[in-house]
């Protein structure tokens, strides 16, 4: 099992599993539940959340995944920045925490930047963490001026993670804001790291996948997982694809696939706005 250790200490797998888009639909419910748990039994056990996603109803669907086995996992969840104030912030993890039907969250994250000072939003996370309500705390979604900003404020020495996207496709941070982060102990969180399957659509990549003997899921999962300071956290939509997801924790990329993907998406070279979804 690869496992990344944040600043505090604590150790989680480097491959987790995402919730973005799921959670909307009961003619869907039973298979992602399903599909989470059996996550869970392949040691998927970070799973990722927030408050926006289905208005709540994904922590929902997280709750009822996890049933049983709270002990198991390592939640994830974020607040969205227009209500990331001291009193926001704090009502909105007590909101989660009802929805995840948990007493706790591990990783609670500022979703992105808003008009909220982050010195407030600091001090909120701060309290809920000496109240035991969430164990740690980040950010979600910061360019490198941003996270600068944010780790200068009381507490953001603390912070354990920077949530971003990137994959194959989306290299921006590369340039300035993952060495920056990587100086300083703070692992990245990959999200959509199959860019929504999007990168399945380059052929050249999908010809790579093939005579690598991997699909394109497993090909663009293992470049990422082949970086010790990354998780990764892409959403499955059924058993089945969890465990093919699962099996790229096996494979090791040679130099010459490192290479040929680099051709394929060139790294940057010189610095982007930072990339959203």
């Amino acid at each position: 099992m690869r496992t990344v250790t944040f600043p505090g200490g604590e150790t989680v797998p480097a491959l987790g599993q995402g919730t973005w888009n799921i959670g909307d639909s009961r003619a869907t419910r039973a298979a992602e539940i399903a599909t989470l748990r059996r996550g869970i039994d392949l040691g998927l056990t970070l799973i990722d959340t927030a408050e926006m996603y289905g208005d709540g109803r994904s922590e929902q669907l997280v709750a009822a995944a996890i049933t049983g086995r709270r002990d198991e996992v390592f939640i994830v969840s974020k607040v969205l920045p227009n209500h990331a104030s001291r009193r926001g912030t704090v009502t909105a993890c007590e909101r989660s925490l009802k929805h995840l039907n948990s007493d706790r969250i591990d990783l609670y994250l500022l979703h992105w930047h808003g008009g909220v000072p982050f010195a407030e939003t600091l001090e909120a996370l701060m309290a809920l963490k000496r109240a035991g309500k969430i164990r740690y705390y980040g950010v979600s979604n910061l360019d490198l001026t941003e996270t600068k900003a944010w780790c200068q404020e009381s507490g953001g020495e603390a912070t354990a993670t920077n949530q971003l996207l990137y994959n194959l496709s989306r290299r921006g941070i590369e340039w300035d804001l993952l060495p920056w982060l990587r100086e300083r102990g703070i692992p990245v969180m990959a999200y959509s790291p199959l860019e929504q399957t999007r990168l399945f659509k380059n052929a050249k990549f999908a010809a790579l996948a093939k005579a690598s003997g991997v699909t394109p899921a497993q090909l663009a999962l293992a470049w990422l997982l082949a970086k010790d300071d990354l998780t990764v956290i892409p959403k499955c939509s059924s058993p089945a694809r969890v465990e093919e997801n699962a099996a790229a924790r096996d494979i090791q990329l040679s130099p010459a696939q490192l290479a040929e993907l680099d051709k394929i998406f060139p790294p940057p070279r010189s610095a982007r706005p930072l990339e959203m979804l």
